[in-house]
């Protein structure tokens, strides 16, 4: 079994907050992503969560929607305020106005209730890979022939992209996108001006081996565009999205 903090590393283990009301679901996730070497905190309600939040430091959050106090979604927009954190939601089965307002509200991703654990872990490396994301070559591409090489500078107009940094620039000014966000606009500036489609995103972004729900994509270009300018990610309809060149 893979574990957060493999055996002789000397990296500190993968800080997880669950926020969750039901207790034994809580306490199911708390001992299942133990068991794989998270180091767990649980809170029972958003107040909590926001308080232990703030007093701690988490390598990212998994917030169900439904919960009392303040609930996952407004806890959402409050951790974005001042973090870029990975945040996972969890939505029960067929809510699928929940879905949308979490990831409007900034969540990366979203799993629905009831989840196997092998789910939910791998949900949770696909968001902490995308948070320490180094681009990758092109299958059968070397390393040196990369679209964006170590140390790259990519412009695009008024758009410019250190990739060594990994820090984002409109006009001089820096804007602060979240790991999924950044690795999105990665993708889109390895293919300026060719149309990428949803499911090929949803592979490559959100590492889905199967058929994933394609709202993912849509709310996360909504939120690069409010962040980069509407005008940036053109929609082809029917296929999917580029990057103006």
């Amino acid at each position: 079994m893979s574990s957060a903090a493999p055996a002789g590393s000397s990296a500190p283990p993968v800080r997880v907050l669950l926020v969750e009301d039901d207790e034994l679901m809580r306490r199911s996730f708390t001992v299942a992503l133990e068991r794989y070497g998270y180091e767990m905190k649980a809170a029972a309600d958003g107040l909590e969560g926001l308080e232990t939040f703030r007093d701690e430091r988490f390598d990212l959050l998994i917030l169900d929607v439904m919960l009392p106090g303040l609930d996952g979604i407004g806890l959402c927009r409050r951790v974005r305020e001042t973090s870029l954190v990975p945040v996972l939601m969890m939505s029960a089965r067929g809510d699928g106005l929940d879905v949308v307002a979490g990831l409007e509200a900034g969540a990366d991703d979203y799993v629905v209730k009831p989840v196997d654990t092998y789910v939910l872990v791998a949900r949770i490396r696909s968001l902490l890979r995308r948070a320490t994301y180094p681009p990758a070559p092109e299958p059968g591409q070397a390393a040196g022939d990369r679209p964006h090489a170590e140390g790259e500078v990519l412009a695009f107009g008024d758009l410019s992209i250190d990739t060594a940094g990994m820090e984002v620039f409109v006009s001089g000014s820096p804007v602060a996108l979240t790991p999924t966000e950044l690795k999105l606009l990665l993708q889109f500036a390895a293919h300026p001006g060719v149309v990428l489609e949803r499911h090929t995103l949803l592979r490559d972004v959100w590492e889905y081996g199967w058929d994933g729900d394609s709202r993912v994509v849509d709310l996360c270009v909504q939120r690069l565009r409010r962040k980069l300018g509407r005008e940036r990610i053109e929609t082809v309809r029917g296929f999917g999205y580029k990057l103006r060149r």
